[in-house]
Protein backbone atom coordinates (compact mmCIF):
# COMPACT_ATOMS: atom_id res chain seq x y z
CA UNK A 1 0.00 0.00 0.00
CA UNK A 2 2.69 2.45 0.90
CA UNK A 3 4.45 1.60 -3.18
CA UNK A 4 1.13 2.33 -4.60
CA UNK A 5 1.35 6.03 -2.94
CA UNK A 6 4.43 6.61 -3.65
CA UNK A 7 3.84 5.84 -7.35
CA UNK A 8 0.36 8.49 -7.16
CA UNK A 9 2.52 11.30 -5.83
CA UNK A 10 5.35 10.67 -8.18
CA UNK A 11 2.55 10.99 -11.57
CA UNK A 12 2.09 14.61 -10.77
CA UNK A 13 5.22 15.43 -11.45
CA UNK A 14 5.64 13.50 -14.61
CA UNK A 15 2.55 15.52 -15.93
CA UNK A 16 4.58 18.34 -15.19
CA UNK A 17 6.85 18.08 -18.15
CA UNK A 18 4.48 19.45 -20.75
CA UNK A 19 4.99 22.81 -19.10
CA UNK A 20 8.35 23.14 -20.58
CA UNK A 21 6.56 23.86 -24.54
CA UNK A 22 7.77 26.92 -24.89
CA UNK A 23 11.58 26.91 -23.25
CA UNK A 24 12.17 30.58 -24.66
CA UNK A 25 9.75 32.25 -23.27
CA UNK A 26 10.00 30.20 -19.74
CA UNK A 27 14.04 31.42 -19.84
CA UNK A 28 13.39 35.24 -20.78
CA UNK A 29 10.96 35.17 -17.68
CA UNK A 30 13.41 33.80 -15.41
CA UNK A 31 15.75 36.56 -16.41
CA UNK A 32 13.36 39.21 -16.18
CA UNK A 33 12.53 37.93 -12.26
CA UNK A 34 16.51 37.88 -11.56
CA UNK A 35 17.25 41.15 -12.93
CA UNK A 36 14.79 42.44 -10.91
CA UNK A 37 15.86 41.46 -7.50
CA UNK A 38 19.60 43.02 -7.45
CA UNK A 39 19.86 45.31 -4.48
CA UNK A 40 19.22 48.81 -3.68
CA UNK A 41 20.41 50.87 -0.89
CA UNK A 42 20.60 54.81 0.17
CA UNK A 43 24.03 55.78 1.62
CA UNK A 44 26.06 58.88 2.02
CA UNK A 45 29.12 59.26 0.02
CA UNK A 46 32.14 59.39 2.52
CA UNK A 47 34.91 58.99 -0.03
CA UNK A 48 35.51 60.80 -3.53
CA UNK A 49 39.21 60.91 -4.11
CA UNK A 50 39.22 57.75 -7.09
CA UNK A 51 38.42 58.66 -10.80
CA UNK A 52 34.82 57.13 -10.87
CA UNK A 53 34.39 55.60 -8.04
CA UNK A 54 32.97 57.16 -4.72
CA UNK A 55 33.07 55.06 -1.24
CA UNK A 56 29.18 54.67 -0.05
CA UNK A 57 28.51 54.27 3.93
CA UNK A 58 25.32 52.97 5.13
CA UNK A 59 24.66 53.03 8.98
CA UNK A 60 22.21 50.66 10.50
CA UNK A 61 20.78 49.78 13.86
CA UNK A 62 21.16 46.28 14.96
CA UNK A 63 20.18 44.93 18.38
CA UNK A 64 22.33 43.30 20.77
CA UNK A 65 21.95 39.33 20.50
CA UNK A 66 21.79 39.26 24.49
CA UNK A 67 21.12 42.72 26.30
CA UNK A 68 18.71 43.78 23.23
CA UNK A 69 20.54 47.29 23.50
CA UNK A 70 20.23 48.92 20.00
CA UNK A 71 23.61 50.33 18.77
CA UNK A 72 25.06 51.62 15.08
CA UNK A 73 26.70 49.04 12.60
CA UNK A 74 28.63 50.83 9.52
CA UNK A 75 29.28 49.28 6.07
CA UNK A 76 31.34 50.70 3.53
CA UNK A 77 30.38 49.79 -0.29
CA UNK A 78 32.54 50.73 -2.86
CA UNK A 79 30.45 51.84 -5.90
CA UNK A 80 30.94 52.82 -9.66
CA UNK A 81 30.33 56.61 -10.48
CA UNK A 82 30.17 56.57 -14.16
CA UNK A 83 29.60 60.54 -14.61
CA UNK A 84 31.15 62.00 -11.82
CA UNK A 85 28.28 63.41 -10.33
CA UNK A 86 28.66 62.55 -6.18
CA UNK A 87 30.88 64.37 -3.90
CA UNK A 88 31.78 63.95 -0.27
CA UNK A 89 28.44 64.32 1.79
CA UNK A 90 25.94 63.69 -0.85
CA UNK A 91 23.21 60.91 -0.49
CA UNK A 92 23.23 58.51 -2.72
CA UNK A 93 20.96 55.30 -4.35
CA UNK A 94 23.38 52.53 -5.27
CA UNK A 95 22.34 49.03 -6.92
CA UNK A 96 24.33 45.77 -7.29
CA UNK A 97 26.34 45.06 -10.83
CA UNK A 98 28.43 43.07 -11.50
CA UNK A 99 31.91 42.57 -10.36
CA UNK A 100 33.85 45.89 -12.26
CA UNK A 101 37.06 45.57 -9.71
CA UNK A 102 38.66 43.34 -6.76
CA UNK A 103 36.63 45.60 -4.45
CA UNK A 104 34.02 47.02 -6.88
CA UNK A 105 30.33 45.24 -7.27
CA UNK A 106 27.65 48.84 -6.79
CA UNK A 107 27.07 51.52 -9.19
CA UNK A 108 25.55 55.03 -8.26
CA UNK A 109 22.24 55.03 -9.96
CA UNK A 110 21.27 58.67 -8.66
CA UNK A 111 22.13 61.76 -6.43
CA UNK A 112 19.66 61.82 -4.00
CA UNK A 113 20.64 65.13 -1.84
CA UNK A 114 23.65 67.45 -2.69
CA UNK A 115 25.56 68.19 0.39
CA UNK A 116 25.87 72.25 1.84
Amino acid sequence: MAENEIIESEAPVSEAAPSEAAPSEAAGNAALAVRGRRKERVGKVVSDKMQKTVIVSLTRQVPHPLYKKYFKKTTKFVAHDEKGDAKTGDTVRIMETRPLSKTKRWRVIEVLERAK
